[in-house]
């Protein structure tokens, strides 16, 4: 990796590499280092690449002379090499895997404030993904999309009103570089827009062990409005949205092949690139000379969809009219496919608009959800897909969330996991974690939480007294933001981005009753708000103004304070701070919710809705609920939910100290939050997870479908074809049960018409019912009569009625996901 500094002594030469690999987002060993190069930038913008390339020509030639500096230099350069070298957990514990790489695609990567690509959870996921990826040895590649400006950077007037600014990212400051062929020349790409080229160049990231290479439009040869398609992360309107889609999915697998990096798997971080299915299957067709339905039969195992999306509404969606002008040059000559059958892709039953995710789905071998309850919601969102299956069968599995935790521990934090569980804790399957860090001394976390709470305060005084500044406040106001919160006092955090469903002002429903929480001398409370509604959501700016204006209150300034511009800075200074992480979304509507998980590495307690991930972590014992599992209680039940709990339960838990001033109900909440949560949170669990349970077993079945020139795509597509044309002619004749008094005989005849017997499995089901649940039994072949009828039999306890069980015939074949390929089913009426 080569950068373009105007000057760097010889000496010095290890710095650019170590200041272009990002892991210095989230291992903070080299921060007196870079603080050395740039006093004063690095602590400004936490950019190692900006302060290197700003630093002069004396402070480098001093720096070189140093030796204490140098000596430093030389064994993080070398401990870093150490590290990269030595065998991870992926090849330690799978080293004869066919899983040579994974191409994971999201809209938006939230790895730190120097290189500004996300807006909110979605990236800031996939940034903890590309860390763990890295710490556990993963074989992934990432693609994504370089903006110019970016998401919004938000301020408050007087009035509390939100403003949006969009400053612009100069490439050259930002720790990538572009990306160049073997010739030395950038990496340009082309892709067809109507009536003209559009021009891609493309970038690399390092983090850590993982490349993540970036699209940019901004191309001296394209056109002003083609160079701004890359300006904003989710800017303009919905053209310029499907523009973006087209450039990650079809610009980024164009990349990989340019590259020649030969990707497995392809994760799919929600639907937005989506069009990588497509041009995934085309390279295919190209290589193997197979037809583009052969190619994407042939690839479809190999992509893993993730959806995000809670509610139908938030799916993109785009007027077909407009998919066709975009893409449908690119289906009759690319594809070998008709526009209509492209848009036959994304189409959803009975409609007429072309939805991304309902191609992502159609052209992945698995699809899952963020969470357990995510995963269930999902499956009613794409139920009309799967018409006549039961809910709990339509194909959408979960895999909740985590956290990479080492980019939210704060330094004390870390000395107290480090003295319990080793330095290297999160790198490796985490058995051990709970056990050690479940004997935590109870003076050593409250200390803990004592460190991180004041190093909150004297944030927010110094964030709150900028604010002020900035807004003309009196001087008596900004003198007193110099003294406001107190280091003692229970701290909540509420930060989340500020939309109707998330209910940000349920604190303020009974504005008396909450200032009287907030005022109390014996038990006080304060909280730090923060949080960003969309530019285009005048409902969201209403809620960020009227929290603004609650704080500014002289009654409950000095305890409660909204910090504009909510970023990864003042997120990673939240989650460490506070005691209790406040999270009131409306049901069903949260699809995981991973703020709440920053805190438990720091000893951070969660009281919140049971949406998300909460119904897999709340216990009494490590946190507090709002209201019942999946239940939507009106706001008023749910606010005053949410007070006497605080009065009654949170705020005597936190406030009654034993004989060594040490709450001692409260720190065994913290003790078990942080062992029992921290490591099933983590991003190390959630990376395992979709390695072992999704990406193995998608290499093995993508190579097997793609062997021989696509020998057994080729196959299962004839069998999908036959089953099409003549799975309508099943029937199933009228049952016979016999009953021994422990036992039923099921006997059943179904007519299966000109269908090979073989293709079809028939099955008594039952759904779940009181404490019974859902269950499938297969029934066997037992013999083939004339006429096509089928002959079929199983043998069941009678713990159940017997007529809770329904006869059903669905498609079967050894190669096919079902019902994802084949979503053919027919019951006995």
């Amino acid at each position: 990796m080569t950068g373009s500094l105007p000057y760097l002594p010889e000496k010095l030469k290890g710095l650019e590499e170590l200041a272009l690999d990002l892991r210095w987002s989230w291992s903070h060993d080299l921060d007196e280092l870079w603080f050395r190069v740039s006093p004063e930038l690095w602590p400004a913008t936490r950019n190692p690449w900006l302060a290197l390339r700003s630093a002069g020509r004396s402070t480098l030639d001093d720096l070189a002379a140093d030796e204490a500096f140098l000596t430093g230099l030389r064994e993080w350069t070398r401990g870093r090499a150490r590290e990269y070298a030595a065998p991870a957990w992926f090849g330690r514990v799978h080293p004869q895997t066919a899983l040579r790489s994974v191409a994971y695609f999201s809209m938006e990567y939230g790895l730190s404030e120097a290189l500004p690509l996300y807006s909110g959870g979605l990236g800031v996921l996939a940034g903890d993904y590309l860390k763990a990826a890295s710490d556990l040895g993963v074989p992934i590649v990432a693609l994504g999309i370089l903006y110019q400006q970016g998401y919004f950077r938000q301020t408050l007037d007087a009035q509390g009103n939100q403003r949006e600014y969009y400053p612009v990212a100069d490439p050259d400051d930002l720790p990538i570089l572009p990306v160049r062929d073997r010739d030395g020349k950038i990496v340009r790409l082309s892709i067809a827009f109507p009536g003209r080229d559009v021009f891609v160049r493309a970038w690399h990231a390092r983090v850590g062990r993982v490349s993540l290479y970036l699209l940019d439009a901004n191309d001296p040869e394209n056109s002003p409005q083609d160079r701004g398609i890359t300006s904003q992360l989710y800017g303009g309107d919905s053209e310029l949205r499907l523009q973006q889609e087209i450039i990650l999915g079809i610009g980024g697998w164009r990349l990989l092949d340019a590259l020649s990096i030969d990707a497995d798997v392809c994760h799919l971080n929600e639907g937005h690139a989506a069009f990588v299915v497509l041009e995934r299957a085309r390279a295919l067709t190209n290589r193997d000379r197979v037809p583009f339905d052969v190619a994407l039969t042939a690839t479809r195992p190999g992509t893993i969809f993730t959806t995000h999306t809670p509610v139908a509404a938030g799916f993109d969606q785009f007027h077909t009219g407009m998919v066709e002008r975009y893409l449908g040059r690119y289906a009759t000559e690319d594809l070998g496919i008709t526009s209509e059958a492209l848009l036959a892709l994304g189409r959803g039953p009975g409609d007429d608009v072309f939805m991304p995710a309902r191609l992502a789905l159609r052209g992945s071998g698995a699809v899952n959800g963020v969470s357990r309850r995510h995963g269930e919601v999902s499956r009613q969102l794409f139920a009309g897909l799967f018409p006549r299956w039961p809910l709990d069968e339509v194909p959408v599995g979960y895999v909740t969330n985590g956290v990479h935790t080492p980019s939210w521990d704060s330094v004390a934090a870390d000395r107290v996991w480090t003295q319990a569980c080793g330095k290297d804790r999160w790198r490796d399957d985490l058995s051990e974690i709970e056990r050690r860090i479940g004997t935590a001394d109870a003076d050593d976390l409250w200390g803990m939480r004592l460190l991180n709470r004041t190093r909150l305060v004297e944030f927010v005084r110094e964030r709150l007294t900028r604010q002020l500044r900035e807004n003309g406040a009196p001087p008596d106001r900004v003198e007193a933001a110099q003294h406001a919160f107190d280091p003692n006092a229970l701290t909540i955090g509420f930060a989340r981005r500020f939309a109707t469903y998330k209910r940000p002002l349920l604190l303020l429903h009974d504005e008396a009753r909450f200032v009287r929480l907030l005022t109390n001398r014996e038990r006080p409370v304060q909280i730090v708000v923060a949080g960003k509604a969309h530019p285009q959501d005048d409902a969201g700016k209403a809620l960020v103004r009227a929290w603004a204006q609650f704080v500014r209150r002289d009654d409950v300034f000095g305890r409660a304070a909204f910090l504009s511009d909510y970023d990864l800075q003042l997120a990673e200074e939240l989650v460490r701070g506070v005691d209790l992480w406040l999270n009131t979304p409306q049901p069903p509507w949260e699809a995981s919710g991973t703020s709440g998980m920053k805190v438990l590495v720091n000893g951070g307690l969660n009281f919140s809705e049971l949406d998300g991930w909460w119904p897999e972590a709340y216990a009494p014992n490590r946190g507090w609920a709002l209201g019942l599992d999946g239940e939507d209680a009106s706001d008023d039940a749910a606010a005053n939910a949410l007070y006497e709990r605080l009065e009654n339960e949170i705020l005597p838990a936190f406030y009654t100290l034993d004989a060594s001033d040490v709450p001692g109900a409260w720190v065994d909440r913290m003790r078990a939050s942080m062992a029992e949560l921290a490591p099933q949170f983590s991003a190390n669990r959630m990376l395992r997870e979709y390695v072992q349970t999704y990406y193995l077993g998608a290499a093995e079945a993508v190579r097997r479908r793609t062997a021989d020139h696509c020998a057994v795509a080729q196959d299962l597509l004839e069998w999908q074809r036959s089953l099409g044309n003549r799975w309508t002619g099943i029937r199933f004749e009228e049952a016979r049960i016999e009953s021994d008094g422990t036992s039923y005989r099921y006997e059943v005849r179904c007519r299966l018409g000109e269908l090979d017997p073989a293709s079809v499995a028939v099955e008594l089901y039952a759904d779940a019912r009181g404490a019974r649940t859902t269950e499938r039994h297969a029934m066997e072949r037992t013999e083939v009569l004339d006429g096509g009828v089928a002959l079929y039999r199983t043998v069941l306890d009678s713990s159940r009625d017997a007529h809770d069980y329904t006869p059903r015939a669905i498609p079967r074949h050894a190669d096919a996901i079902v019902p994802l390929e084949a979503a053919e089913i027919v019951w006995q009426r």
